[in-house]
């Protein structure tokens, strides 16, 4: 699969019982996903990977991503336990493939041009970044030769990452939108349940939307049960009128939902 992603994607962290992730995803395909995220550090690779091989849709429809974990990211180490991703995956090759956090055993200039090599032996078709500032992304645009595709962060409306969000719109990224509902946490926002009884809807679905309003940026909500992964998907057909918009653009409060254990930038 190339060219533009799907609007809305599947998010996997946290989904560790290999029955019900490989059942969520598979679910996911019927409803109508067609981006999948996962990550070493999810360890649910083997049933993402389950997942889509029960899926009848066929695997070239499919944008697939997963992430080398931070403590994977010397050199040496980056291709062989990408090696046992694709292992645990069942493919060949995968769409998108992320520097999960630029922390650990990353070093730019031993990391990314590992990656260069998996993008040129076609083993990757896009290289992605994920919890990047705008100076890590500028230090990895001038070391990688591949394109860098996207970068993804925690983004929702009480952390709504404008300046990555313009940064990606300057360089033609995306930004992959993880925990867009907060965790949970941020639905009972006031503005948020008040826009939703507006337009009859739920907070959830509002706050996709609201991610949706932005260009190039793709919000992948974690969802196991069927009825939560049908209304994830249902937010596509949301539109905000732009008075929604600026009522939640200007929500003052701010809260990151995952915090990192290491914290060299000074995110907040």
């Amino acid at each position: 699969m190339s060219g533009d992603l799907p609007e809305i994607g599947l998010g996997t962290s946290g989904n560790t019982d290999p029955e019900q992730c490989a059942a969520s995803v598979e679910t996911a395909l019927e409803i109508g996903y067609r981006h999948v995220d996962t990550a070493q550090m999810y360890d649910n690779e083997r049933a993402v990977g389950r997942g889509i091989r029960s899926s009848p849709v066929d695997r070239d429809d499919i944008r697939l991503a997963t992430k080398i974990h931070p403590t994977n990211l010397a050199p040496e180490a980056v291709r062989r336990t990408f090696e046992g991703s694709l292992e645990r995956l069942g493919v060949e090759a995968v769409d998108m493939l992320y520097v999960h956090w630029p922390t650990k055993a990353y070093d730019p200039e031993a990391t990314l041009p590992v990656f260069d090599e998996l993008y040129a032996d076609g083993l990757v078709e896009h290289v992605c970044v994920s919890n990047f500032t705008p100076a890590l992304l500028d230090e990895a645009r001038a070391i990688l030769d591949a394109p860098l595709f996207a970068n993804q962060v925690e983004m929702h409306p009480l952390l709504p990452q404008t300046e990555l969000v313009e940064y990606a719109g300057r360089h033609d990224l995306y930004i992959v939108a993880y925990s867009p509902l907060g965790r949970g946490e941020i639905l009972d926002h006031p503005v948020l349940t008040e826009i939703a009884d507006e337009y009859d809807t739920t907070p959830a679905q509002v706050c996709l939307a609201w991610s949706l309003d932005h260009d190039r940026v793709v919000p992948i909500p974690k969802a196991t049960g069927r009825d939560h992964l049908r209304e994830n998907f249902a937010a596509r057909e949301l539109a905000l009128d732009d008075p929604a918009i600026d009522r939640i653009d200007a929500i003052d409060e701010r809260r990151r939902v995952i915090v990192p254990d290491e914290n060299p930038w000074g995110i907040r």
